[in-house]
């Protein structure tokens, strides 16, 4: 059984390569999300109080 579950894991961090695809999808979105966020907030301070 240990060599059958060795088999199906083919990556360090223990997930398939569904998994892995679903998992790096979800973080694309949520990281594009957080930078563009990040972005409009520094655009706000920049318009709030400019520093030149």
């Amino acid at each position: 059984m240990a060599e059958q579950q060795k088999s199906s894991i083919s990556s360090i961090s223990g997930l398939t390569e569904a998994q892995a695809k679903e998992f790096h999808a979800q973080f694309k979105v949520t990281y594009t999300a957080f930078v563009g966020l990040a972005g409009a907030v520094h655009l706000f301070i920049l318009a709030a109080k400019p520093w030149f």
